[in-house]
């Protein structure tokens, strides 16, 4: 599992580089089927990973700040400032808030696979049916 998740890692941040980001951290998800070593998540997106932009690190760090992200970290820090940790019911998400993210998560998607983002057609369970 080791071998197979510093492979991925040497992956996703040579083609994150290409990219202009960095690959800063990521979590892969393992489990054993039929007896054989298998990824069963998504890998190498803002849910599973921190980027940051790699044209303004540098910069960015030597002046003391913190490095430009494209991840979710900025909606971690919103449910934190308004004590959120996990527990109970989270409070609302603005709808500027949730537009903010999906903006985010379109932005490191073509930034990531260089290709222009395209909305499925809902309702998408015939889409999902023959995918599976």
């Amino acid at each position: 599992m080791k071998k197979a998740a510093l492979r991925l890692f040497d992956y996703g941040s040579i083609l994150c580089k290409r990219r202009g980001l960095i690959l800063v951290d990521t979590k892969y998800e393992f489990g054993l089927h039929k007896g054989k070593l298998t990824l069963i998540d998504e890998i190498h997106t803002p849910d599973s990973s921190r980027f940051w932009i790699a044209k303004t690190y540098r910069e960015r760090l030597k002046k003391g700040l913190e490095p430009e992200n494209f991840d979710k970290e900025f909606l971690r820090l919103w449910y934190a400032k308004r004590g959120y940790r996990g527990d109970g019911p989270p409070p609302a998400m603005p709808i500027e808030l949730a537009v903010a993210l999906a903006k985010r998560y379109i932005g490191v998607y073509e930034k990531i696979t260089g290709k222009k983002f395209k909305p499925y057609q809902y309702p998408a369970e015939e889409q999902i049916r023959r995918a599976l």
